[in-house]
């Protein structure tokens, strides 16, 4: 009998920390945008454009980030190419962002009489929080025609204190996350 409720508890702390981790994984916001037009089936192969390899970011991330991208494609079936069917064309932004929150508090007072007079205070302090956002663009180009055919982009508020393992699954799940959208679903 007592197995029971031990294996309930255990499956409730389990439901907790996939609870707790989907939470975390949810911040990136993600969105993509197709030409409708295009026939994604005949995109096989990829290159890096130059320009991606040099994103302006750390060297470690930026490898970080390459290696999610290549992870992806080849799970979509792509193979790297010397002349290949489409470019992948990355460009990160980071912007600084402030919010502020304010919070009243007392509110205590005073009155005499019967018309009432009289005064009072209150508090309002004010909490500011800056952050940074950033996002990740994911261009493919056809290269038969040079032209944007696919964009997808992730953002989410960067945790610059994150710790290496941290930082590579941050950039995985947004990578992973931004590829769900592709190949587009035409309505």
């Amino acid at each position: 009998m007592v197995k029971q409720p031990i294996q309930i508890m255990k499956r409730q702390i389990a439901l907790f920390i996939t609870g707790i981790w989907l939470v975390s994984c949810a911040s990136v916001q993600v969105s993509s945008d197709f030409d409708s037009q295009v026939d994604f089936t005949k995109f096989k192969t990829y290159a890096l454009t130059q320009e991606s390899l040099q994103i302006p970011v750390e060297q470690l991330n930026r490898d970080r980030i390459i290696r999610a991208i290549e992870t992806e494609l080849a799970a979509k079936g792509f193979t790297k190419a010397e002349s290949p069917d489409v470019l992948i064309d990355v460009h990160v932004k980071a912007e600084e962002k402030m919010e502020a929150t304010a919070t009243n508090t007392g509110g205590y007072g005073y009155g005499y009489g019967r018309y009432g007079y009289g005064g009072g205070f209150s508090t309002t302090r004010i909490d500011y929080n800056k952050y940074t956002e950033g996002s990740l663009f994911i261009n493919m180009v056809d290269r038969s025609v040079e032209k944007v055919v696919w964009q997808g982009r992730g953002t989410k508020t960067i945790d610059e204190n994150a710790s290496a393992k941290k930082r590579e699954e941050n950039i995985n799940y947004a990578v992973k996350q931004i590829f769900m959208q592709y190949p587009p679903k035409k309505k």
